[in-house]
């Protein structure tokens, strides 16, 4: 029985197929994506607008800042200089660890935060 002859698909385009056909984001996709992220929060934080929508107290006349959640945890970070655990950031803000492990990335990623070792995050 004689062998076919057929083109050998490499590994790197059946990977690339697979993410295609299946809609998986490729590092690329994620890095564009906390951009914007980023850009939005800053365009909100500009404007003022998130006051309103987040039920601040209208009647109060004085310019009150809006915190992002990156801020409030870069606060958190702040208060421990010799460094603070993931569970102890998370136990103070409140947030899941999936929205706060993001944060943690985007706060490293823009060079504001050191990671001292697993888990423990420290003001760069």
């Amino acid at each position: 029985m004689a062998k076919k002859k057929g083109k050998s698909v490499s590994f790197d385009a059946m990977v690339k197929f697979f993410m295609s056909s299946y809609s998986i984001p490729t590092k690329r996709d994620v890095e564009a994506l906390m951009v914007r992220l980023d850009r939005i929060e800053r365009l909100i934080v500009a404007s003022g607008s998130g006051k309103a929508r987040r039920g601040a107290n209208e009647k109060s006349s004085d310019k009150q800042s809006v915190a992002t959640a990156s801020d409030l945890v870069l606060e958190i970070i702040q208060r421990y200089p010799e460094g603070v655990g993931f569970s102890e950031i998370k136990l103070q803000a409140g947030y899941g660890d999936k929205k706060l492990r993001n944060i943690l990335f985007r706060l490293h990623k823009l060079g504001m935060i050191k990671r001292i070792s697993r888990g423990i995050y420290a003001q760069a």
